[in-house]
């Protein structure tokens, strides 16, 4: 997302922020001044707690502005958490107004102060009250849940807290005009009661985020994504931690070890695709590892050697099992520069790895160099031509067919054959192979300048 984007998705939290402390700032000044006037406890405990809204807002506005910083290198994951201290904030404050407002109620109670005056223009300050709390809480929801702001929630969760309060109020009043003097203390204390049930609501909330817990719901939604995503993919490690509405998940995956390098890329991706879907937004980090538990032995061989760096190309892996006993031969191939004693150095760590598998009695390594690119020769067609003929005749003497395709490379160490078969209907894959073996070496035998012969065959 570029940076006009985001300043246009950083503004709208700002102004819905700045628009709430001018309308609490509004509330504060009828309830105080029309509470104080009337004697009544429950407008000024009203009013009380909206003096809290205006600094509450007034944390808010800085905590949105903080949070809508992009990352940096010493905030990787972002500033949104200033959202969640901005929430607390607000939580103290809250705190603060209902301890205050339950002390003076319970004054009011035992002291059984005269009732407060009843006037008209009370219920036209709740009314507005509650006119301006219901716009307030709609247009802070509203925009929490379109940008994941977790202090606008806490504003809109507030904003309707205070409607109830406000209600709660004007019952108290109804109540004193109805006869029952203490009615407004009452409405007083169902106002702290709620002011202490939504501080409460807020600090458990926060904190949990600001401590990294893990919603259950989260953790559930992306276990049950990387499950369907299928294959051979194990989870082995999942954590997630939320910021201001926003996940990040880091995920260890096992693969099985001898998996090529873009398959496990592509399970990396698949999972990353599925945890966006499954939790929208999120910023996921997947690690591939090969697995070491639940493979057979041979797969264990082959995770064990390509562990080393050096190694380049595992193959020819075989297993000899005897009586109580099981040996391994295979081949490491290594970088053709390699000097041999690192080379066996590397080989002897492998033989100690494998044997370190239960019932392994016995590994052989064999070292080979890692094949050069061959430079290229200007072909010779006359003798090209020769060649393809006498290859043609082999073929069709062994195979009874003539071969799909016939291709030579020269090079500086000789002529590098390419030959393709076509196999017979059922013809199995030992077979074609021990078929491939032999005309392999029959054409090297024939044709002396042949420094090697690639068959591949088509079934």
């Amino acid at each position: 997302m570029g940076a006009t984007a985001e300043g246009a998705i950083g503004a709208t939290p700002r102004r819905t922020t700045l628009l709430s402390i001018a309308l609490a700032s509004m509330l504060v000044a009828l309830k105080l001044g029309v509470g104080l006037g009337t004697g009544s406890l429950g407008l000024v405990s009203s009013g009380i707690e909206s003096s809290g809204d205006v600094i509450a807002a007034t944390l808010t506005f800085f905590a949105v502005r903080l949070g809508g910083r992009p990352a940096d290198p010493e905030h990787p994951y972002g500033h949104r958490r200033a959202e969640n201290l901005g929430a607390l904030g607000e939580s103290a404050v809250l705190l603060a107004g209902g301890l205050l407002v339950s002390v003076q109620a319970i004054a009011h109670l035992l002291a059984a102060d005269q009732a407060p005056e009843i006037r008209w223009y009370e219920f036209a300050v709740i009314a507005v009250a509650l006119i301006v709390d219901l716009s307030r809480a709609l247009v802070s929801g509203g925009a929490a849940r379109r940008f994941q702001s977790p202090a606008l929630r806490s504003n809109a969760f507030h904003f309707a807290a205070d409607m109830l309060g406000s209600v709660a109020v004007l019952i108290g009043l109804l109540s004193v005009d109805a006869g029952f003097a203490q009615g407004d203390s009452i409405a007083a204390l169902v106002v702290a009661a709620i002011i202490f049930l939504a501080a409460t609501r807020l600090i458990a909330e926060h904190a949990n985020v600001l401590m990294d817990r893990t919603p259950t719901e989260a953790r559930a939604a992306a276990e049950s994504a990387i499950a369907d995503v299928g294959g051979d993919i194990e989870l082995s490690r999942l954590r997630l931690r939320e910021s201001a509405g926003r996940y990040f998940a880091d995920v260890v995956v096992t693969v099985p070890p001898g998996q090529a390098v873009v398959e496990g890329h592509h399970a990396a991706d698949e999972i990353e695709a599925a945890l966006h879907d499954a939790l929208p937004g999120s910023d996921v980090i997947v690690h591939v590892e090969p697995r070491r538990s639940g493979v057979d032995l041979r797969e264990r061989v082959l995770g064990i050697a390509l562990a080393e760096p050096l190694v380049r190309e595992v193959h020819d892996i075989t297993i000899f099992e005897q009586e109580g006993s099981v040996s391994v031969s295979l081949h490491l191939k290594f970088p053709a520069d390699l000097e041999l004693a690192a080379a066996h150095e590397v080989a002897e760590r492998v033989e100690q790895a494998i044997c370190a598998w239960p019932s392994v009695t016995d590994v052989q390594t064999h070292l080979e160099p890692l094949e050069r690119t061959l430079p290229a020769r200007p072909p010779d067609a006359q003798a090209d031509s020769r060649a393809k003929a006498e290859i043609e005749r082999l073929v069709k003497e062994r195979t009874g067919a003539d071969p799909e395709r016939v291709k030579l490379l020269w090079t500086d160490a000789g002529r590098v054959l390419f030959l393709t078969l076509g196999g017979h209907p059922g013809q199995s894959l030992s077979d074609a192979h021990r078929l491939a073996g032999e005309l392999e070496e029959e054409l090297r035998q024939q044709l002396s300048d042949i420094a090697d012969v690639v068959v591949h065959t088509e079934p």
